[in-house]
C-alpha cells in the first residue's frame, strides 16, 4: 500500500491582486504543492517562514528592500528554496540573486508549466535560470545591478575560476577581471570570493 508523499509547502509573498489570483490558481491545480500562507508583506517574510518553515518562498523581487533581502533570507533559512518571479527579468538581476542564495528566477510572464516546473526543480534543491536572459542584448541601465560582462565574471568566479583563468576564458585583461570583481563585489555588498557561495 503506498502512501501519498507528503505537498511541497510553499509561503507566497504579496504580488499584485490578479498576478496573485493566477499563481494561486496554478499552484492549486497541482496536488503535489501546498499554499500555507500568502500575501505576505515583504517585512514580515522572515517571520512567517521562520513560523511555518516551507519547503519554498515565491517572492517578487520589486517589492524587497534591497536585493541583499534575498541574501538574508536564505542565510537563515536555509530549508526554504527561494523562487523570484520578476516584472522585468534581467540575466544580471538573476545572476546577481542567484549569488545571494534565490533557487529560481523566472518572469512573471512566464508560461505556468515553466514556473510550475521551476517551484519542482527548486524544491529539489536545483538552480532556474531562463535560458533566454543568459546572453541579453545590453545591460540595464541600474547602477546597483551587474552588467552582463560583471554577471559573466560572477559565474566564473562562483565557479572557482581564478582571475588568469577568467581572463582567457573571456578574452579579456586580468586587470579588467580585477575591476570587474571588484564592482561585483561592491554591487552584491560582499568582501570576498568565499561570500558569493551562499547557496553552496
Amino acid at each position: 500500500m503506498s502512501s501519498t508523499p507528503e505537498p511541497i509547502t510553499i509561503v507566497l509573498a504579496r504580488f499584485e491582486d490578479v498576478f496573485a489570483r493566477g499563481l494561486r490558481a496554478v499552484i492549486a491545480d497541482d496536488p503535489s504543492l501546498a499554499v500555507i500562507a500568502a500575501d505576505i508583506e515583504p517585512q514580515r517574510l522572515a517571520v512567517v517562514i521562520r513560523a511555518h518553515r516551507p519547503r519554498l518562498a515565491v517572492l517578487d523581487p520589486a517589492t524587497l528592500e534591497r536585493p541583499a533581502t534575498v541574501r538574508e533570507l536564505a542565510a537563515a533559512h536555509r530549508e526554504t528554496r527561494l523562487v523570484l518571479l520578476a516584472a522585468a527579468p534581467s540575466a544580471s538581476e538573476g545572476a546577481q540573486l542567484l549569488a545571494f542564495g534565490a533557487s529560481a528566477y523566472l518572469g512573471k510572464a512566464s508560461q505556468a508549466r515553466d514556473i510550475l516546473h521551476a517551484i519542482h526543480l527548486a524544491s529539489r534543491g536545483l538552480h532556474v535560470l531562463p535560458s533566454a536572459l543568459e546572453h541579453p542584448e545590453r545591460p540595464p541601465a541600474d547602477l546597483h545591478r551587474l552588467t552582463a560582462r560583471e554577471a559573466e565574471v560572477l559565474a566564473l568566479l562562483q565557479r572557482g575560476r581564478s582571475n588568469g583563468q577568467i581572463a582567457g576564458e573571456l578574452q579579456i585583461g586580468i586587470e579588467t577581471v580585477r575591476t570587474h570583481a571588484r564592482a561585483v563585489y561592491r554591487k552584491l555588498g560582499v568582501r570576498s570570493r568565499r561570500e558569493l557561495h551562499v547557496h553552496g
